[in-house]
């Protein structure tokens, strides 16, 4: 299941999220894992250290390239114009891919707008697919839309049934942004896992609370990248594409909504 950026590239609704894995044997196991559950998005990020492994795993995959949506990001001290363009050749070749599918400004520090100048080259040269931000405000996306050319394809937050961010969704929209969602289980913040409305409908839909919140983001069209390094649940994660969640259902986790982030608050 994909949604359409703004630059007009496909992408999957669900994908596979790498931070906190460690570079080396864990990761990569986790990335091929995913690649052969199915998962066709990966995320990752300079930050976390394990783009050499990402890279590893996707060719061991034998999963084609071009069917394969890569995300990475740079840091606050890469900002500027010559250090994310030299971030970005150095993430492309960890990953020792040809091109990046999205890349994203991972925090809104440091010299924004040079950065962004930057992406929009290589946007507009085909090394990346797709340009975007992370852990943006509405008002730092507004101020990058009025003072350059490319509109953000994705804003990359903490979106999950404790900070659902529905009026960022809404605003976004209205610019032709993409909400993706990053720690979509809150990190088992307040005891989501243990929380009495997403039990009960763990058993009506016989499924886990991990199925239903991820099932709840994608009838959002919120795109969500859940991480795990085990197994069963990179396996469990994926399959959420066999039931639906009534109107009713969807207004009850509604209800769960505290208004801000647990984990970094936008």
């Amino acid at each position: 299941m994909n949604i359409t950026l703004n630059s007009g590239v496909k992408m999957p609704l669900l994908g596979f999220g790498t931070n906190l894995l460690r570079e080396g044997s864990q990761c990569e196991q986790s990335v091929l894992h995913a690649l052969h559950s199915g998962y066709r998005l990966i995320d990752t990020a300079a930050a976390y250290g394990n783009e050499e492994s990402v890279g590893k795993a996707i060719k061991k995959s034998s999963v084609k390239r071009e069917e394969i949506f890569v995300t990475t990001k740079f840091l606050p001290t890469d900002t500027g114009y010559e250090k994310a363009k030299r971030a970005f050749e150095t993430s492309l070749k960890n990953l020792g891919l040809d091109y990046i599918d999205l890349y994203l400004i991972h925090l809104p520090q440091g010299d924004i707008h040079s950065s962004w100048t930057a992406m929009e080259e290589l946007y507009k040269e085909g090394k990346v697919r797709a340009i975007g931000v992370s852990n943006f405000t509405m008002n730092q996306i507004q101020h990058l839309c009025e003072q350059h050319s490319v509109i953000p394809a994705v804003n990359q937050v903490e979106t999950h049934p404790f900070s659902q961010k529905a009026e960022m969704q809404k605003a976004l929209n209205s610019q032709g942004v993409q909400l993706e969602s990053w720690a979509p289980f809150a990190q088992g913040k307040n005891n989501l896992f243990r929380n009495e409305r997403l039990k009960a409908l763990s058993g009506k839909y016989n499924k886990s609370i991990a199925q239903v919140v991820l099932r709840w983001l994608i009838q959002r069209e919120v795109v969500a990248i859940p991480k795990s390094a085990t197994r069963e649940r990179i396996v469990e994660n994926f399959n959420v594409f066999d039931f639906e969640l009534s109107p009713d259902d969807m207004t009850a986790i509604q209800s769960l909504d505290k208004g801000s982030g647990l984990i970094y608050s936008v």
